[in-house]
């Protein structure tokens, strides 16, 4: 079994909520990635016995608390793209830096399609494509983090 720094876990996603709440404006609003879930989906990924669907859920249910969306909704997207990361994640360490880039991207269009989906349902308007842009910007952020000693690649005791 994998040990982690629990730690180290726990102030990932305190600093994630943390960038999460800073007070956006404008366009940086608007593309602004999902902190919270980026780091979630790193954790499941190299370590999902520590942080798995139910951490997931709960952070999505803080995200919904501080967001003042729709209480569960969150919660869902982020349970149900944590499931998805789960199904390849023994098959994911073998991919290279790319693969695993285009299927976490892949992962971050299903939340956001989640969301987008629930958000019509309970009577929400289309609002435009530019919701579909913190894909992109949380892709920068995870081909940032792929690239140093922290990725997928690296041992998670070399703290």
């Amino acid at each position: 079994m994998q040990r982690i720094n629990l730690k180290l876990l726990y102030t990932s996603l305190a600093v994630a909520l943390i960038c999460q709440m800073l007070p956006w404006s404008g366009l940086a609003l608007l593309i602004r990635p999902d902190f919270v879930l980026l780091t979630v989906i790193f954790w499941v990924l190299r370590v999902p016995k520590v942080c798995n669907i139910g951490t997931a859920w709960f952070a999505g249910l803080v995200i919904d608390l501080i967001s003042g969306d729709v209480f569960g909704q969150n919660a869902m997207a982020y349970a149900i793209t944590a499931f998805f990361a789960v199904i390849y994640q023994r098959r994911l360490i073998l991919f290279t830096i790319w693969q695993q880039t285009t299927y976490v991207f892949l992962l971050l269009v299903l939340n956001q399609l989640t969301l987008f989906l629930l958000k019509l349902m309970s009577g929400g308007e289309f609002p435009g494509w530019i919701y579909f842009a913190p894909c992109a910007t949380g892709i920068i952020i995870w081909l940032f983090i792929a690239f140093t000693n922290y990725g997928l690649h690296a041992h998670p005791n070399k703290n």
